[in-house]
């Protein structure tokens, strides 16, 4: 009976266990909940740290799969996805409406007519203009939406929007002066329903009036205008005339019937959409770069939240010892603190990531405006994915564990009988200290090496990424060490006293401190990027446009104006350019040729060969950008097969290799070529000739000896071409200006709200210690020093290491704005930026930090030293 009884006891030793130890856990949780009821700062301070970091994490995810997707589901404007474009011959700008009028009589529905070009308002400020065959995009819309399941609802509700009764779809399709934009932009340029353009065709450039219907965000117009066709051909001055015709159906079937029934009459080119994949190629670089100042943020907020859970420990330290007295074992002990954190987790993520979603809502107007100027990318509308939030949960809580284990098993080993000594603990951070440095430097070592040998730029930005982190862990000790040889300067005396005492503060201050060095380290490596860009592309831009007008005019117009340039007097100089599409390696590049005077001034030459010019007359050199050269890792001499695509038939186009296979042209110049996403490859005139491409320039540009404006209107008075199509040489660059400063700008915002989030970490970090000092301020009051005098003397210890944490970040600012310079920005782009001091930023940036540190220390300090400072030695005796 005894052994059955015993093997009972045996098998119910597993169940009683498990019992105890959810009990023990369970116990503990409502020990530390009760805890956070009368110290609701301290699981405040740890929720924020992780709601600022979830929140940047998911704001920018957001923000980039959502551009991404829309490169591979982007629709026509009103309609959705074509399979297939055709577009103009090479040489032409435009297409016969002929040929769609063609597809349609043939039984292809499935077919949207497009024209697309410039206008100018009354502001003289230009617009892109997209007319569109709208009755034939409303039913491409009505089709996708029967024929859709998974999103039928959600279709059938935008196509039932688009026609409402309350849209006037009679006067589009009558083609009133009518246009359609997305609400937002329409608040913005049209807030009274009204529009006006100039009409060049008319005398005194008369005044066009157009209303304006503001259509839902959600349509993914963007900053699109969108007009019926016939009115935008009369706006345009491009009667009969289409920019593409998009086709919707099955790709193989519709080229297979195409050329069957010779619709295309050699008028027209084919193109199969890639799904997006050229998009993204182009844009990698911009998005990785997003994703790397999100994750910068992120760190800094777990910073911030680690900060929060050391504080909370060390004020639990009596509270942990006593649970481990009662009987609670060291295990549950941890795996309470492991649960806590995982809630703490949990509530930080969920509520982050609310708020990460509406950040995407006001960045991606920003990111859609730069991706839609330097890329031609429009986005559609923001989703979101509940994956995203398992993702920062798991993210959050595997860095929080990572973090934190290690301070948990520190706590609860320790002696029972005896909890550890400030001195001790001072002890142990600088032991801590000494080891993170020992890290750092031997980080820092490594990539030093291996920086070298980066050859690809998300190489160069993983190396980028260990830097960062190692930066912050030379921070303390750095600071201890100067804090030591300053004690010694000063004199006995209060101040002595404060200097010695600001050692013991670099403990609790170093990961606030840790996490604002990465915030102006990042700023001030920001900042002198994009002042030397600034720079350099002001250089670049002074010697790239020579000529004093620009002109994109219609095909058949080009001759024209050569003829009406050639004779006034006061132009000095005509100049012409050829541009085709072409392919090197299967990626596109521009194949560009422009008369030689115009080729020696405008190539900004990184390198080039001896007898450059020479060669490239004979058409035995070539020149190339750096972002091709860099890409592929060209250099000079080396020979550069391009396939030059020459129109054959109705459907398709052939290559024809530049040189025969014996005499490949070389590389014999290398250009600076900034904010095209496209490389480019210039060859001369009379290689062009031979093999057989376009005889009709591209553009035209002239250099004029008297005011610009009165060229301009002497051109749009000859009805040749209009104001739209014109460019002077200040317009541009202001364009490429305003252009250069849209593409930084989200990583400024970004830059700007990683500094706010370590402002908000420092003010968190300073209203918990100065909460955590009250008893020795208490002393020093007891021993007749003023509230002022320990006030003062509060502040500016805080502010000392404030200030030697900016002094720090001058040089680490400067070393991440060099690789960001001479590897990321020139790996990613292949763009050489000339390194330039912009010591007035630093200036202000540090003066920032110290402003902003100044009011995050005065507030919490004047909070906590106007209470009775006796209560806190009441306190501590208990």
């Amino acid at each position: 009976m005894s052994n059955i009884r015993a093997q009972t006891d045996d098998a119910n030793k597993p169940i009683v266990s498990k019992i105890n130890t959810l009990s023990e856990i369970g116990f503990s949780l409502r020990v530390f909940f009760a805890h956070y009821r009368h110290a609701p700062l301290q699981a405040g301070a740890i929720l924020l740290g992780i709601i600022l970091a979830v929140t940047l994490l998911i704001g920018v995810k957001s923000t980039n799969e959502n551009a991404v997707r829309s490169y591979s589901e982007a629709t026509e404007l009103l309609s959705q996805r074509a399979s297939l474009l055709i577009t103009p011959t090479a040489g032409e700008r435009y297409l016969n409406e002929q040929v769609y009028f063609r597809l349609r009589q043939s039984g292809i529905s499935n077919a949207l007519a497009i024209v697309n070009g410039l206008v100018v308002d009354s502001q003289g400020r230009r617009w892109q203009i997209q007319g569109s065959d709208l009755f034939a995009a409303i039913n491409l819309q009505v089709n996708q939406t029967t024929s859709s399941d998974n999103n039928a609802d959600d279709n059938a509700s935008q196509n039932n929007a688009f026609v409402n009764p309350n849209i006037p779809i009679a006067r589009l399709l009558a083609a009133e002066n009518i246009l359609l934009m997305s609400e937002s932009l329409a608040d913005k340029i049209a807030p009274n329903g009204e529009f006006y353009l100039q009409d060049s065709s008319k005398e005194n450039a008369a005044t066009i009036k157009l209303d304006v219907i503001g259509l839902n965000d959600d349509f993914g117009l963007g900053n699109a205008i969108v007009a019926d066709i016939s009115l935008a051909q009369k706006l345009l001055h491009q009667p009969n005339q289409l920019s593409y015709i998009a086709l919707f159906d099955n790709p193989e079937l519709l080229i297979k019937r195409i050329n069957q029934q010779n619709l295309l009459q050699e008028q027209a080119n084919i193109t199969e959409q890639d799904q997006g994949q050229a998009l993204q190629e182009l844009t990698r670089s911009f998005h990785l770069n997003l994703n790397a100042m999100s994750m910068l943020a992120f760190v800094v907020g777990l910073f911030i939240a680690y900060n929060g859970v050391r504080y909370s420990l060390m004020k639990r330290q009596k509270l942990l010892v006593q649970l481990l007295q009662l009987g609670i074992q060291k295990k549950r002990l941890m795996l309470a603190l492991i649960c806590e954190l995982m809630l703490l987790v949990i509530i930080g993520s969920i509520i982050g990531f609310i708020l990460g979603l509406q950040l995407s809502l006001w960045l991606q107007p920003m990111v859609a405006m730069t991706l839609e100027q330097l890329y031609g990318a429009r986005l559609m509308p923001g989703s979101w994915q509940w994956q995203w939030l398992a993702q920062a949960i798991g993210l959050t809580l595997f860095a929080g564990l990572l973090a934190c284990l290690p301070l948990y098993r520190q706590l609860t080993n320790q002696p029972l009988a005896r909890i550890s000594t400030k001195t001790n603990q001072v002890r142990h951070l600088v032991r801590t200290h000494k080891v993170q440095f020992i890290l750092a430097v031997l980080s820092l070592i490594a990539c030093a090496i291996a920086f070298p040998f980066a050859k690809q730029y998300q190489v160069s930005l993983g190396l980028m990424g260990v830097v960062i982190i190692a930066i912050p862990l030379l921070l303390p000790l750095t600071i201890y060490k100067i804090s030591q040889w300053l004690a010694h300067i000063f004199p006995a005396g209060i101040w002595h006293y404060m200097i010695a005492e600001t050692k013991e503060l670099i403990g609790p201050l170093s990961l606030a401190m840790m996490a604002m060095l990465l915030a102006l380290t990042a700023n001030i490596s920001m900042n002198t990027l994009v002042g030397s860009f600034e720079v350099t592309l002001k250089t670049w831009l002074e010697s790239r446009l020579h000529a004093d007008l620009y002109m994109r005019p219609s095909g058949d117009k080009i001759l024209d104006i050569q003829d009406f340039l050639s004779d006034k007097e006061k132009v000095s100089g005509v100049y012409t350019q050829w541009t085709v599409q072409s392919q090197y390696q299967n990626m596109p590049v521009e194949l560009v040729t422009r008369d030689l005077y115009s080729t020696k001034v405008t190539s900004s030459l990184k390198s080039q060969t001896s007898d450059l010019w020479q060669e490239f007359q004979l058409g035995n050199q070539i020149l190339i950008s750096e972002p091709i050269a860099i890409k592929y890792g060209l250099n000079l001499g080396d020979t550069f097969e391009i396939e030059a695509f020459i129109q054959t038939s109705s459907s398709q186009l052939s290559r024809n290799t530049l040189g025969s296979s014996d005499t490949l042209p070389t590389i014999g110049g290398i250009f600076f070529d900034y904010g095209n996403p496209k490389g480019q490859v210039v060859i001369d005139q009379e290689l062009w000739k031979k093999v057989g491409l376009p005889e009709k320039p591209k553009s035209i540009a002239a250099s004029y000896q008297g005011d610009i404006s009165e060229l301009e209107q002497l051109l749009v008075d000859s009805k040749l071409i209009s104001n739209a199509q014109m460019y002077n040489q200040a317009k541009i660059k202001q364009q490429a200006i305003a252009m250069f400063k849209q593409t930084f700008s989200i990583t400024m915002v970004l830059n700007s709200l990683t500094l706010m989030v370590a402002a908000i970490g420092l003010f968190s970090a300073c209203l918990m210690l100065t909460q955590a000092r009250q008893a020795p301020l208490a002393k020093l009051y007891a021993l007749g020093i003023s509230k002022g005098k320990l006030r003062i003397m509060t502040f500016v210890q805080m502010q000392l290491i404030v200030l030697l944490t900016c002094l720090v970040a001058l040089p680490t600012g400067a070393v991440l704005g060099y690789l960001l310079i001479n590897k990321v920005t020139l790996q990613a782009f292949g763009w050489s930026i000339a390194m330039l001091w912009d010591w007035q930023a630093y200036i202000r940036v540090v003066f920032i930090a110290l402003t902003t540190s100044a009011v995050a220390i005065a507030i919490p300090l004047y909070w906590q030293t106007r209470k009775p400072l006796i209560n806190s030695l009441q306190q501590e005796a208990l």
